[in-house]
């Protein structure tokens, strides 16, 4: 990433947290593409993929953004980070309601090689939501790191930014998170 990519999202984070308008609105054509990226990520993995079209999750992302202008952002990661949760609320949401009129089934996604192991098959979003506030409630960290590697995309080092720990601490908590969670997931396929 450019410096010169990072200062004008930087000054429109300031902005926007100030309580500009505005500002969000000329924020999003600069970090667009990128969120899409993120919207597509957790659509191609998803199973029932007529649930959203990237764009519209997006579009929804941006929504709830409006209402809410998050205290603290330094940066771009920090802002994918937040529109990478949001994304994930938005899921969960829609195959809740999903769920809930069909009583059966359910939207799921597949958590990646990367995050897991080779071949994982179909994780339920819900059951995947279910276990990441478990662990954020067992620790928070992992839950964050979580976030920010699978949701919002960020490698190692821009996770350490956000988060402003060691590289080498993500990557340990990395590594114990994506086995507690295949674990717990593991454990809620066999209920």
């Amino acid at each position: 990433m450019s410096s010169g990519y990072s200062k004008p999202v930087t000054e429109l984070l300031v902005r926007w947290q100030s309580g500009d308008k505005s500002a969000l609105e000329n924020l999003i054509p600069l970090v667009y593409d990128e969120l899409r990226r993120l919207a597509r990520h957790y659509l191609e993995s998803e199973k029932n993929r007529d649930m959203l079209q990237s764009t519209a999750l997006v579009h929804e992302a941006y929504l709830k953004l409006v209402d809410h202008a998050p205290s603290g952002l330094e940066g771009r990661a920090q802002f994918l980070g937040i529109a990478a949760r949001l994304m994930r609320q938005i899921l969960v949401d829609h195959a809740r309601a999903r769920r809930a009129a069909k009583r059966e089934g359910g939207a799921s996604i597949t958590l990646d090689e990367s995050i897991l192991m080779p071949k994982t098959p179909g994780i339920d979003v819900v059951a995947l939501d279910d276990a990441l506030n478990e662990l954020a409630r067992l620790d928070a960290q992992q839950a964050r790191i979580v976030e920010l590697r699978f949701f919002a995309g960020l490698s190692i080092e821009d996770t350490s930014k956000v988060l402003d720990i060691a590289p080498v601490t993500v990557k340990r908590n990395w590594a114990s998170a994506r086995m507690w969670l295949l674990r717990e997931l593991s454990r809620g396929a066999t209920r």
